[in-house]
């Protein structure tokens, strides 16, 4: 059962230029730009706390993920996930309202991933501010913020489908943040 460990920050634009600057100084390079969709599927025993299940669709692939989290009070987050990447995703969407889930959140996300040492450093961009993340062993984490320049900054506890209840915007039945679309000329 693979478990995942992070922690999560809330940035400012000049703190994500400073930590990015820091990663590029260390001769790291960013990967491709993800621009994500996330739909957060309830109902069933997803109404369960600590449970959640996302379709996400990111750059043209979608993958299909389920987290139980761990209770705890550390800004560090421990949650079983397992994922499985989808072929298609509208069939996926399909299949999961026959099984009577229903997506209750959805959230845009702009991300980009770094590599620092055995840590995934990424930044993320949401229709609500910005992010960053950095998954790894408690003990990399830690080192992992120092030398970035992180280790001051505020944890942040709450999930992305969390703040966007709290941030998004009702729609028909569902809670959306979404980036707000440029009209072309």
């Amino acid at each position: 059962m693979p478990i995942e460990i992070e922690k999560k920050y809330k940035l400012t634009p000049k703190q994500r230029r400073m930590i990015e600057q820091r990663l590029r100084d260390m001769s790291l390079v960013p990967g491709q730009l993800e621009r994500e969709e996330n739909t957060i599927y309830r109902g069933g025993p997803l109404e369960q706390p600590g449970r959640a299940l996302r379709l996400r669709r990111v750059n043209g692939r979608a993958i299909l993920t389920f987290k139980q989290r761990r209770p705890g009070k550390s800004a560090i987050k421990y949650q079983e996930e397992q994922e499985v990447v989808v072929a298609d995703a509208d069939t996926m969407d399909i299949i999961l309202s026959k099984l009577s889930l229903r997506p209750g959140l959805v959230y845009e996300k702009r991300r980009t991933r770094w590599k620092v040492g055995n840590a995934k450093v990424v930044m993320d961009e949401l229709p609500f501010g910005l992010f960053m993340e950095i998954e790894a062993s408690v003990r990399e984490i830690k080192r992992v913020e120092k030398i970035i320049g992180a280790a001051d900054l505020p944890a942040v506890m709450e999930t992305y489908p969390s703040l966007t209840r709290l941030l998004g915007k009702q729609k028909r039945g569902v809670i959306e943040a979404r980036f707000v679309k440029r009209r072309t000329k």
